[in-house]
């Protein structure tokens, strides 16, 4: 399944998220901090969507209330809520 999610409050502008069943399969950030983003990208393949969220959310980036990891977790929840 691919799924469009449009983050909140950080510089990215979308993820785009690819999922098999239960397993994330790939992850793309348009926007924001390469490095940073691409890591998560490829530190998540492979992983259950629930261990995903539950690593990544409420993570913060400087004085923002969010992160690109945990816009990732939200758009995570919001698949499952799709399914």
């Amino acid at each position: 399944m691919t799924y469009n999610y449009t983050p909140k409050g950080v510089c990215a502008r979308s993820i785009t998220i690819e999922t098999d069943g239960d397993i994330v399969t790939s992850v793309k950030f348009t926007g924001g901090c390469n490095g940073n983003t691409s890591g998560i990208s490829k530190l998540v393949e492979g992983m259950k969507i629930d261990e995903v969220i539950s690593r990544l959310e409420n993570i913060t980036c400087g004085f923002k209330s969010t992160s690109c990891p945990d816009q990732l977790a939200k758009a995570l929840k919001e698949l499952k809520e799709k399914e």
